[in-house]
């Protein structure tokens, strides 16, 4: 007979973010990025029309976030990340539903987002929820050469069409 372990990630939510979030959005946001959004990113986020929204537990730990924002019946995906010591328990596709609903409550046909040619693992979970390579964006990355000098990578944009995907994931 085995104990069965109650997993504390089933209790998280996906909410809005508030501002008494942003700090565990920016410590989560710079161990997950070389070149990170400043707080300031984030609040100007919030005093947008964009959408923000966090994925957490009931005790307000922040596991994850995404920052959308919506256009003309598209919605373009600016930020989403999940907390790196909580990489592949399938947060990021939560995360992911969660920009579908918010496209979808806001009339979008599209979603766009950009992401490093060199983010694998993103490009991966893109590809898995839907999301195709579209286009390349040149030098739209800050980034580090092989001499530790600034440089640019460019940018991969993917695109999904809403209504496939609300297909693809069961989302109404």
């Amino acid at each position: 007979m085995s104990a069965q372990v109650d997993d504390p990630l089933r209790q998280a939510a996906l909410r809005d973010m508030t501002e008494s979030d942003l700090r565990g959005v920016v410590s989560i946001e710079t161990r997950a990025y070389e070149f990170p959004w400043s707080r300031g990113n984030f609040a100007d986020s919030l005093n947008s029309r964009y959408v923000v929204q966090v994925m957490a537990l009931p005790d307000g730990t922040v596991l994850g976030y995404f920052v959308a924002m919506p256009g003309v019946e598209e919605m373009h995906l600016l930020n989403i990340t999940v907390d790196p010591a909580l990489h592949g328990r399938g947060l990021g596709l939560h995360l992911l539903d969660g920009v579908l609903l918010a496209a979808v409550m806001h009339g979008a046909h599209l979603l766009w987002l950009e992401v490093r040619p060199s983010n694998r693992r993103a490009i991966r979970l893109y590809e898995r929820y839907g999301f195709h390579a579209v286009a390349k964006r040149r030098n739209y990355y800050p980034a580090l050469d092989a001499y530790g000098q600034p440089s640019k990578e460019d940018a991969l944009v993917m695109s999904a069409p809403v209504d496939v995907l609300r297909e693809r994931r069961g989302v109404n």
